[in-house]
């Protein structure tokens, strides 16, 4: 009797407490979210920022294609139409996430013939320390030569999007390019 007792006043047994917890499923689904929820946030963070990435590097060849039509034709040249104004055109095609104003460099150069494009003629969009450059070329070209439009973006939202490294600058940012390569039009004949 003591120990029928002793085992019913001191509380459950080993065993029986044992038994309880295997048959207790309360806390199951939140064991399985925190197992699955590393993994689902870093797949989900990483399918938003290549989205993101793809997105704005669509749109800036999109604005730098659109932009140059004006010099493709000639309507640039014969307008006399400034850097500053060419690159308010281009920034006129892209979205409002892109900071255009800071961010974007625009080079246009143009050159008789493509035999002489060389790689050492075209201009760099980083400096020696990965930052972007803030030197820019503009030279629209006449009729019939061709101009080569190269804009540089540094995406800095590559820096803060967690669990995924897109950056290739210093700081962390993305440096997205787009070009386009033309032979403007017998214009002005």
């Amino acid at each position: 009797m003591s120990e029928a007792r002793i085992a019913g006043s001191g509380g459950p047994s080993r065993s029986n407490l044992f038994a309880r917890w295997r048959k207790d499923a309360q806390g199951v689904t939140a064991i399985e979210f925190a197992m699955v929820a590393m993994p689902f946030l870093m797949l989900l963070f990483g399918i938003i920022g290549v989205g993101l990435y793809f997105f704005t590097t669509f749109t800036l060849e999109n604005a730098v294609e659109q932009a140059a039509r004006v010099l493709r034709t000639g309507e640039a040249q014969e307008a006399g139409l400034s850097e500053a104004q060419f690159k308010a055109r281009v920034c006129g095609f892209v979205p409002g996430h892109v900071d255009c104003e800071n961010k974007v460099r625009v080079n246009v150069l143009s050159f008789t013939d493509t035999a002489n494009i060389a790689p050492d003629s075209l201009p760099t969009c980083l400096n020696n320390d990965n930052t972007l450059a803030g030197t820019t070329q503009y030279a629209p070209g006449a009729a019939s030569e061709v101009v080569v439009v190269w804009v540089c973006y540094e995406w800095e939202l590559s820096s803060k999007i967690p669990f995924l490294d897109l950056g290739n600058m210093a700081g962390g940012s993305r440096l997205i390019q787009a070009t386009a390569v033309f032979r403007t039009e017998p214009y002005g004949t």
